[in-house]
């Protein structure tokens, strides 16, 4: 069974003993909630640090469970009570349902775990920031010793039957809870053992540090002191504040810096990044509130030579800037010039805390453009608005029958020449499409009618003028249809039109725009979501709206779409690899072979819920296929790991192995090259459909 935490868990460095146990040194004492598994040693473990000596229990599906009484009286272990696939009800790990069920093949229902709200707001709880959840995961050998023992004693009589592989399934789930909260924003962190160092949940591509795990983050004041109280009416901080200016100042000592909307510069060394806060268009005042985002960036605008990347700085995160910062230096090059670490920035609620870490290297602030964020959009976000509203006829919207049928009828004679496609042994359009790697990829993952978030991909980074140049490639990795919020699946409105969109876009950029097949790309009465036949009801709309013509087009496309990409960059399929001894000629050939399509299309991940899913094995034999290394990134689209994020990296801890979502609500998440390395980006969520109709020319 793969560990959900593998190599995923670094040591905390910076530590404080409380009666004999190290904890991390921003967590105060009655923040710490401590959970795990039977025999995990939480009883011990409170005893030992004085906390509430009576169990609690949480059924993380009740809403508003962290208002729960059990957790009025702080430290105390805590049992979760888990949501599951089919079952109505959340189970605890030593319920006698979770025993009988045969847990290696129950399936955690994630979606039905809920997450406190988070608050900006100093005169309401933020309910993520009042508890620590210490996860205490042992290996199963051990719980399984110390269970038989004590089980010999003659505690625990239940334990009678326990054997390992129970052990090592409750261990798992815990584990996999852990992973889902940290990854839905709670502060989370694991520890095997009292005399071992908490670890942080660190998954390939975080690079920033919660406040509560780093000394250098300036503690609140208590609320027993005035300082606490001026901090609460009046901000005063012990912080100092800066002041930015036109003029360019040193920073030689911790300073805030306030959310004003306005964008500064960073120098360090001479190297120059830009700091703006991330102000989606359309957003409400309350969504500005409570995500006050920073963007850093190169300070050249993007052109439509060179797609650029950036990185996002969240409020409560900490990250380093500096060569040693691996994802970073990715992104940015950074130059010798720049130190290994060379200066630390906090996320404080908005407001920026810059902290020189070098003392003979240089930090310089300056604002070169004085003007609100919300007041500068650039030229080319507006230009590229204009430009997709005119591609489909100057307005987002669906088209008319007759123009619709000679658009995909256009599009399907594009894919039955399509450059750069691989024909198969009658000739024909075969399933695999070799790139040659001059032009940037752009990567997009399952839309699922989400139509904002594929105009936000369109007009971000100077996308649409660098296909227009042929500076860029599109790539999207199929199931672009079939909404997956709940009370939308059953409506096509949003599958036709992005659908129209998408075709026009293959129509204006044939050798630029390219769509594999995903599960979702049919008609087949099989494919349903929750119980929605979404295969069926989309032919019906588009029977209804186009008439069988058009119907017999779309079908038609669906049966020209190639299934995967290659380029020297990477590997971009639907769902997952092939087994290993699939060659390259059978991929090309794949109109003969139904079952080979079928894993392109459908296979996932391999976990202890689905064993039959893919792995290391698989990935190394693709990629050996193609004659690729290591380095080259396989990305899939298909299997979002959890409900809140857009983007994995290295799943399965198989190296440069990456999942991608563009269908999330808050946003879609994409790859671009820089640099020769794949680096994943994500866009907050713009309704831009209405913004963009609404577009004065």
């Amino acid at each position: 069974m793969k560990d959900a935490l593998h190599k995923k868990l670094k040591p905390i460095i910076d530590v404080q003993s409380i009666r004999g146990v190290d904890l991390p040194v921003g967590l105060e004492f009655r923040q710490l909630v401590v959970t795990g598994p039977p025999g995990a040693g939480k009883t011990h473990y409170i005893n030992r640090i004085r906390g509430w000596p009576n169990e609690g229990y949480l059924d993380l599906t009740r809403r508003g469970w962290w208002k729960d009484r059990s957790l009025i009286y702080r430290p105390r272990e805590i049992h979760l009570g888990i949501p599951y696939d089919g079952i109505k009800d959340a189970l605890a790990v030593f319920d006698q349902e979770w025993l009988d069920l045969k847990p290696d093949g129950l399936k955690i229902d994630y979606p039905r775990i809920r997450i406190p709200p988070e608050s900006q707001s100093k005169l309401t709880t933020n309910w993520r920031d009042r508890y620590i959840f210490e996860f205490l995961l042992p290996e199963p050998e051990v719980i399984f010793e110390r269970r038989m023992n004590r089980q010999k004693d003659g505690y625990f009589p239940g334990d009678a039957n326990l054997d390992l592989d129970t052990v090592v399934q409750q261990v798992d789930v815990y584990s996999r809870v852990a992973l889902f909260l940290h990854r839905a924003g709670m502060n989370v962190y694991i520890r095997s053992d009292l005399t071992q160092p908490p670890m942080l949940i660190s998954e390939k591509g975080e690079v920033a540090l919660p406040p509560w795990a780093v000394s250098t983050v300036e503690p609140s004041p208590s609320m027993k002191t005035l300082s606490g109280w001026k901090q609460m009416f009046v901000g005063q901080v012990r912080i100092p504040w800066f002041t930015v200016s036109e003029e360019i100042q040193n920073l030689t000592e911790p300073s805030r810096i306030p959310h004003d909307g306005k964008s500064l510069d960073i120098i360090i060394g001479r190297f120059h990044l830009r700091l703006s806060p991330e102000i989606p268009l359309g957003a409400r005042k309350k969504y500005l509130r409570q995500n006050k985002d920073w963007i850093i960036r190169k300070p050249q605008t993007c052109s439509d030579r060179q797609i650029r990347g950036f990185a996002r700085i969240k409020p409560g995160e900490t990250v380093t800037l500096g060569r040693a910062n691996k994802a970073y230096d990715d992104i940015f090059n950074f130059k010798k010039e720049v130190a290994k670490r060379h200066v630390a920035i906090t996320n404080s609620k908005g407001d920026l805390i810059i902290r020189p870490l070098e003392k003979d290297k240089l930090v310089r602030i300056v604002r070169l453009d004085d003007q609100d964020t919300r007041e500068q959009m650039g030229a080319n976000r507006i230009e590229a608005m204009l430009e997709v509203r005119e591609l489909l006829g100057g307005s987002i919207a669906e088209l008319d029958e007759p123009e619709a049928l000679e658009l995909i009828t256009e599009v399907n004679k594009i894919l039955a020449e399509q450059p750069y496609r691989v024909l198969d042994k009658n000739k024909q359009p075969g399933g695999l499409l070799e790139l040659n790697d001059n032009p940037s990829p752009v990567i997009v993952g399952d839309l699922h009618g989400q139509v904002d978030n594929l105009l936000k991909i369109l007009t971000e980074n100077c996308l649409i003028q660098a296909l227009q140049n042929n500076r860029a490639v599109l790539c999207i990795l199929g199931d672009a249809v079939h909404s997956e919020d709940l009370g939308e699946m059953e409506n096509m409105d949003s599958s036709i039109l992005i659908m129209d969109l998408i075709f026009t876009l293959i129509k204006c950029f044939p050798a630029n725009v390219f769509y594999l097949r995903g599960n979702h790309d049919s008609f087949s009465p099989e494919l349903s979501k929750n119980g929605v036949p979404q295969g069926i009801l989309m032919k019906k709309a588009l029977k209804d709206k186009r008439g069988a013509a058009y119907v017999t087009q779309m079908q038609k496309f669906y049966d020209l779409l190639p299934y995967m990409i290659v380029t020297t960059s990477f590997i971009g399929i639907h769902a997952g690899p092939p087994r290993p001894e699939t060659t390259r000629k059978q991929i090309i050939n794949l109109s003969s072979k139904p079952d080979l399509a079928r894993e392109l299309t459908q296979n996932r991940i391999k976990r202890p819920y689905y064993p039959a899913g893919y792995g290391k094995t698989e990935i190394k034999a693709l990629r050996k296929t193609f004659g690729m290394t290591k380095s080259t990134a396989v990305i899939v689209g298909h299997t979002p790991l959890d409900p809140f994020g857009a983007i994995w990296q290295n799943v399965g801890s198989i190296k440069n192995h990456h999942i991608v979502s563009s269908s999330n609500s808050s946003g879609p998440g994409i790859f671009i090259r820089v640099k020769g390395k794949m680096i994943p980006l994500t866009y907050p969520f713009e309704p831009l459909t209405k913004l963009i109709n609404r577009l004065r020319t």
